[in-house]
């Protein structure tokens, strides 16, 4: 499987497909192709049957041309990969980019596709096949092409959890521009399957990620937040940043998604979308205690003189309180 990272740091999965499956396809291809192919030169032949032998042998190599070779390419041009056999197999021609092919890239596999596969009768495509770690054939390297398997079981897709309420639009002000999507879908990836780790291993998987994210951004991590609740903050800021670009409606300065809301559409939490159940991001148990911001103080009852106190907001925890806290900002496992 062949992954491209798209700038939300989604990967986008292209499943390259093996010999059998080309075989098959082109064996469809060539079925259909050599039937024409006879159905028009004996019409032609029947037509023209009292020309000489230059000018038989002339239209039997124009008919050769015209229906196995350019036949072929005009169709994979205007289908943008899908022949016959590739369509009734699940398979497509694309980019090694995942894009869709053009011209010059169909007349580059029909042109090598002459010799690997009509000359040889299959033998240098099978073996180039067999041989490449992605099942490409000489035609789909000098074009620069891959055929992929269109047709694949769908999976449940796994999502984002929300950061906790006292960390939603602490980072609005955070340069994420040299954050690497290598990091983002790493960052990602470990949200998603988080609550299947280990504690102890999940805990130093977070705490690495989240210090490479510091030295990305090069601003310090808050002090006493959990690395797993400040990655989701992170990564929801930039989903919020993603959506203001995408979508005018909301792209509203200090614009960020609520908890339990996904600033990109299409996603749990985004309207009409149910939301996923909230994750928690907690310590290890001998942490959570040191780790937990102090609750909001209840508002005092309203004095004679004085107006009513508001509550006061969660605050982290002070180097003080804890002086075997590291620089880091995030308290290690017990």
């Amino acid at each position: 499987m062949n992954d491209l990272v798209t700038g939300e740091a989604v990967a986008l999965e292209l499943r390259p497909a093996k010999l059998p499956s080309r075989a098959l396809a082109v064996l469809i291809d060539m079925v259909v192709a050599w039937s024409a192919y006879l159905a028009v030169t004996l019409g032609l032949l029947a037509a023209a049957g009292s020309l000489d032998d230059a000018a038989v042998a002339a239209i039997a190599v124009s008919t050769f041309v015209l229906v196995l070779v350019g036949v072929p390419i005009a169709v994979e041009t205007l289908s943008h990969g899908r022949s016959l056999g590739k369509l009734a197999c699940g398979l497509r021609v694309v980019r090694d980019d995942g894009g869709p092919i053009r011209f010059r890239h169909a007349l580059v596999r029909g042109a090598v596709g002459v010799v690997e596969i009509l000359l040889t009768f299959g033998v240098v495509a099978c073996i180039a096949s067999l041989v490449s770690a992605r099942g490409r054939r000489l035609g789909d390297v000098f074009a620069g092409t891959l055929v992929v398997r269109e047709r694949v079981p769908t999976s449940r897709t796994e999502y984002v959890p929300a950061p906790p309420p006292w960390l939603v639009g602490r980072f609005a002000e955070l340069d994420l521009s040299a954050v690497p999507d290598g990091l983002w879908l790493a960052v990602r990836q470990y949200l998603t399957r988080m609550g299947q780790l280990d504690p102890q291993v999940g805990w130093v998987m977070a705490e690495r990620l989240a210090n490479d994210l510091v030295a990305r951004t090069g601003a310090p991590a808050p002090e006493g937040v959990p690395p797993a609740a400040f990655l989701a903050a992170v990564v929801q800021e930039r989903q919020a940043r993603e959506a203001r670009r995408a979508f005018g409606a909301t792209g509203t300065p200090g614009f960020t998604a609520a908890p339990g809301y996904s600033a990109v559409p299409g996603v749990p939490g985004a309207p009409g979308a149910p939301a996923p159940a909230p994750t928690p991001f907690l310590a290890p148990p001998a942490q959570q205690a040191a780790q937990a911001p102090p609750s909001p103080q209840a508002p005092q009852a309203p004095q004679s003189s004085q107006t009513p106190q508001a509550p006061q907001a969660p605050q982290a925890l002070s180097k003080a309180e804890h002086p075997g806290r590291p620089a880091t900002g995030f308290v290690p496992p017990a």
